[in-house]
């Protein structure tokens, strides 16, 4: 290895190293905090990406990669160019914005559970005023050829453009609202088993087996209880997994962990010589939402995973699920009834929430909404896509943390991972012939497998379009989705 690429990897090391640092406190503020140390926790997050921020910044660093740009091949060439990619971003925002984003986003957490759990937007709304201006500074930063939002999309969808997201979700609704018009005039599916009373502890338990039965690795990851689901990783040996329990709600707490535990197996299974390196991530949050739609739904939701599964859950559950049949609890959880509730609408309308929130988004950001108005904006068009309105803030603007994590240009990556899952699953059915039959049978090591050696272990060394057409032999396309879901609920 030559001396510039061996100090290059020493200092991206040492900048990995301080934003694990920081995400093992923003876990901690997310699970095991305080409420009282909110003010602290948010000044020692904001030195650790500081730091992170002029580390990596550095005129050294910088010289480093253009010494080496050129001269490399394989995976240090894709090191070198996903970090002059990351170098150049940047280096366009000032540490002190960066530091001004941390604080805020610390803060902001804080009030969002807040004002969730008390259903009090007014308590969130100057914290949500100041993220929106700060994402504004930002995108001016960063610079933008199109619509300030293309700015803040890059950060996790590299390449896409709002412009681009608004083709393919005007193309998406079009097949998709005849649909979800036929599936709700058609006879109702009784979901109501999913609403009886479900004990905790014995829901944690079963999340727990199904994580270790498709290969979650316990040894290098844990999962934990947050208001809001999610993963985070402070290593490829240490990754992170929370979901919610609801004792009233049987989904909740299952596939939110089949859904976090699909993210939690990317980070897993990347390959281990990219760890405290910039290519130690998903290729990009489209890919990754790819992964936890694929074992949330297409196969967390598929009849044979049931066949499998259903006589534990009946043992682990014999009071409420006596009476109901395999067949009864399957059409219950793939019952098609709009909610208010993202993380628990059913993969159907699942994509107008999306649509919903990037609107909401691209408005703020061009000035056309206030933060004050936005809970009437959000109602007015949950009413106009799904036709329901949430019953309070709590089930509506305030039910995601996204906006509290400063997170502007993250929505449209929910949808794209949708579609992505189909096309991928194509892919997987015709490399592995047998698939229902091992899933069938409680086997998935041979799905892992396949994820391992052609998603997983790529890391951020393949950008996303480039590895989904390696892949499935073709770009992203809604085709493969829609034809999985007029197969599942209108042709059956």
């Amino acid at each position: 290895m030559s001396e510039p690429l061996t100090v290059l990897k020493y200092r991206l090391a040492r900048v990995r190293d301080l934003e694990a640092a920081a995400n093992v406190l923003e876990w901690d503020q997310e699970t095991y905090m305080p409420d009282g140390a909110a003010e602290a926790r948010a000044h020692q997050v904001s030195t650790l990406r500081q730091l992170a921020h002029e580390y990596l910044t550095t005129d050294e660093l910088a010289a480093l990669v253009d010494a080496l740009d050129g001269r490399l091949e394989g995976d240090d060439a894709a090191l070198v160019r996903v970090t002059r990619r990351l170098i150049d971003r940047k280096r366009r925002l000032p540490a002190a914005l960066v530091v001004e984003l941390a604080g805020a986003v610390s803060r902001a957490k804080q009030a969002w559970k807040s004002a969730r759990e008390r259903n009090d937007f007014p308590v969130f709304a100057p914290h949500l005023k100041q993220l929106v201006d700060i994402n504004i500074r930002i995108a001016e930063a960063v610079g933008y050829a199109g619509h300030r939002y293309d700015a803040l999309l890059e950060e996790y969808e590299p390449g896409a453009t709002a412009a681009e997201i608004a083709t393919v979700f005007a193309a998406l609704r079009e097949r998709l609202v005849p649909i979800v018009k036929h599936l709700a005039d058609a006879p109702q599916v009784d979901a109501g088993v999913l609403t009886r009373a479900f004990d905790t502890q014995a829901q944690w338990e079963f999340g727990m087996m199904v994580l270790r039965d498709i290969g979650f690795d316990f040894n290098r990851g844990r999962q934990d209880l947050s208001a809001h689901p999610f993963t985070t990783t402070f290593a490829i040996t240490d990754v992170r997994l929370t979901t919610r329990v609801n004792e009233r709600f049987l989904p909740s707490a299952l596939f939110g962990s089949l859904h976090e535990g699909g993210h939690g197996l990317y980070e897993q299974g990347i390959d281990l010589a990219f760890d405290r390196s910039p290519l130690a991530d998903g290729t990009s949050l489209g890919m990754h939402e790819s992964q936890s739609c694929l074992w949330e739904n297409l196969i967390g939701r598929s009849r044979p995973f049931w066949e499998h599964y259903y006589p534990k859950l009946k043992a682990a559950f014999p009071g409420p699920l006596a009476d109901i049949s395999l067949d009864a609890f399957y059409r219950a959880i793939n019952a098609v009834a709009p909610t208010p509730i993202r993380v628990e609408a059913d993969e159907v309308t699942y994509n107008l929430h999306i649509m919903l929130r990037f609107e909401l988004e691209m408005a703020m950001l061009d000035g056309s909404l206030s933060v004050d108005d936005l809970p009437g904006a959000w109602n007015d068009r949950m009413e106009a896509y799904l036709g329901i309105r949430p019953p309070n803030d709590a089930d509506g603007v305030l039910q995601d943390i996204h906006w509290s994590l400063g997170a502007f240009g993250y929505f449209p990556t929910y949808a794209l991972g949708n579609l992505m899952s189909a096309q991928l699953y194509d892919a997987i059915r015709i490399a592995i012939p047998d698939l229902d039959d091992q899933i069938r049978a409680g086997r998935f090591e041979g799905l892992l497998g396949w994820l391992r050696t052609h998603i997983h272990g790529h890391g951020k060394a393949v950008d996303a379009g480039d590895l989904l057409e390696r892949v499935t032999g073709s770009r992203l396309t809604s085709d493969n989705w829609i034809a999985y879901i007029e197969k599942k609920y209108v042709k059956r």
